[in-house]
């Protein structure tokens, strides 16, 4: 996707934020795609503190912070005030990461969708609790470190697929993304933002502190992570499958792997069942393209 990026800011300098946060740099191109006409619900999580104490705020729309478990149903409901004020116009996003949307808010997420109420919800995942200290979520990859999965017992279970998740739900729109390609990032957002009904965007966000890594790597261990194969982008739209950007050949897992401390301790034969996995996923991925595209016409109509 090709998509220009507008010189507006809607982020102030100066936020309390780790230098080199990854989550900034997604609700920067998020908003810069979505425009001023945006009220965003947070709950817990890393922006919640980021954006500042009352009544100051790091963004330039209105925020409205809630709780950890509520931030679609806070947005469905911010949706439905807007609509009997007339205001069919104002975009509700729904920001939280991934601990507040893989585990403690999935079922407001489940029941937002399922009512498929006119909110755009992402989900800036950077792979664990990292407000909190860096605790293992449902959402953290197989073999990483957290402070609740030690290298002795890292994470044994695979990353929940929130995507496949939100498409079993029927959802108009829902696409992966990473702050390593802002252009196709903020091309998603925007044409969730023209799509009537319940849109689901992962945006792929590194973490300092919880990837244990510095920060002048921020962006080039999330370029990895794509370019390895281990961050498909991609697109669902009314049931059917488009791959955004595959490499042509994929680098090597290991270069992913090495920037980041969570990932030290894995031996040789781990990092291979990494690569298994991966392989797996793309099959199952362009065997879903191929049969979406298909089927196309029909969904379409069924949509």
């Amino acid at each position: 996707m090709k998509y220009p990026i507008p010189k507006e800011e809607y982020i102030t300098s100066g936020t309390v934020a780790c230098q080199g946060c990854g989550c900034v740099l997604a609700l920067r191109y998020a908003l810069k795609a979505l425009g001023p006409d945006t009220a965003m619900c947070v709950p817990a999580c890393c922006w919640s503190v980021i954006d500042g104490p009352f009544p100051y705020s790091a963004t330039k729309v209105p925020l409205f912070h809630t709780a950890f478990e509520t931030a679609a149903s806070a947005a469905s409901g911010l949706r439905q005030g807007f609509a009997i004020r007339g205001n069919d116009h104002t975009t509700v996003l729904a920001w939280a990461g991934d601990g507040g949307t893989a585990d403690i808010g999935i079922q407001a997420l489940s029941g937002a969708v399922e009512r498929d109420e006119d909110i755009i919800y992402i989900c800036y995942d950077n792979e664990a609790y990292m407000n909190t200290g860096i605790q293992r979520s449902s959402s953290t990859p197989w073999g990483a470190w957290t402070t609740t999965t030690p290298v002795r017992h890292f994470k044994k279970e695979e990353k929940k697929n929130l995507i496949e998740i939100m498409v079993a739900h029927g959802i108009r729109y829902t696409a992966t993304a990473a702050i390593s390609n802002p252009k196709d990032l903020m091309a998603k957002v925007a044409k969730a933002k023209e799509i009537r009904g319940a849109k689901f965007i992962q945006i792929f966000a590194s973490c300092i502190p919880g990837w244990k890594m510095k920060s002048e790597n921020a962006i080039k261990a999330v370029r990895l992570g794509v370019q390895t194969g281990l961050v498909p982008l991609f697109e669902v739209e009314n049931g059917v499958y488009k791959i955004s950007y595959k490499p042509k050949t994929f680098k090597p897992i290991e270069d992913y792997l090495k920037l980041q401390g969570r990932f030290r301790h894995l031996t040789p034969e781990q990092i291979e069942h990494i690569t298994k996995m991966r392989d797996l996923r793309w099959k199952q991925l362009e065997a879903k393209v191929k049969m979406t595209g298909a089927l196309a016409e029909e969904m379409a109509e069924l949509a």
